[in-house]
């Protein structure tokens, strides 16, 4: 059996997010910890973080994943917006780590022009930096990018180059996004295509540094660099394609995330559902 949940709200309060969960019939799930569109939030209670616990505790469920909010951008040469980035990437987990979720989940950003190796090394320093001032074990998770204009992760070269020089090493891993990876080029959905694409992944990274799947159909096709997502098995990647993908054994051992719409033509139910029948 697969292990696959959803992205579900905090709203009223985060301990809420783990009966919404259990309601989607879900074997993991992840969360904003905040509002993802500001760049303030309320610091989270002792009660919060006890409530949360109890929750989680009595409905079996794990992992829970945190991802960052929107607006911070690791790779951004404007330095008012980088202190920010690095002050919420910081905080996210000093959050994580209060309500014991074990991965934060983080887009790599966006140079703006600036070049690719200073995007990088922008990203290395932020993550290291909040890295050595959150004194917990929760691991940050950098999630491969769909190849938009000056996205820094879009392949895992630009990855890897990241992951080696962050430091500690142990307090960093990967989150793989289905729709992200075939809107950059890698074509996951063909006969083979999975095996290819993992095995790529392993060499230049290492399927040990793997620990959470984005699962997520394109609306883009191929290459295209679209970041949008899709119902399971109703996009460009489609049934057949996520068949194959579910056939991989990496996919049954590791926890599934769907980041899918929910609309007149499904739900996080529904999604739930698809993916187990497509990994029978």
């Amino acid at each position: 059996m697969v292990r696959v949940g959803v992205h579900v709200s905090i709203a009223g309060s985060v301990a809420k997010a783990v009966e919404r969960a259990e309601n989607a019939g879900c074997d993991t799930f992840q969360i904003f910890s905040r509002n993802p569109r500001g760049w303030g939030f309320h610091d989270l209670s002792g009660e919060d973080s006890a409530a949360f616990a109890r929750e989680l505790a009595r409905s079996g469920i794990f992992p829970p994943v945190d991802h960052m909010p929107y607006l911070p951008n690791l790779a951004t040469p404007k330095p008012e917006v980088y202190e920010k980035s690095v002050m919420t990437l910081t905080a996210e987990l000093q959050r994580c780590g209060q309500l014991e979720i074990p991965y934060l989940v983080t887009h790599l950003g966006h140079h703006l022009g600036d070049g690719l190796e200073n995007g990088r090394k922008r990203v290395i320093e932020a993550i290291s930096s909040a890295l050595s001032n959150a004194e917990n074990q929760v691991m940050i998770l950098l999630e491969n990018t769909a190849g938009e204009r000056n996205s820094v992760g879009s392949t895992f070269e630009d990855i890897r180059a990241v992951l080696d020089s962050i430091s500690p090493q142990e307090r960093v891993g990967v989150c793989f996004d289905t729709c992200h990876a075939f809107a950059a080029g890698y074509d996951i959905r063909r006969a083979g295509g999975i095996e290819a694409t993992m095995d790529q992944f392993d060499d230049l990274i290492g399927l040990q540094r793997l620990r959470v799947i984005h699962l997520n159909d394109a609306l883009g096709d191929l290459g295209s660099g679209l970041d949008r997502h899709e119902h399971i098995g109703m996009g460009s990647i489609g049934e057949k394609g996520f068949k194959r993908i579910l056939a991989h054994p990496l996919f049954h051992d590791l926890p599934l995330i769907c980041e899918t719409p929910i609309d007149i033509r499904r739900d996080d139910q529904g999604n739930i559902a698809k993916v187990r029948r497509l990994a029978r």
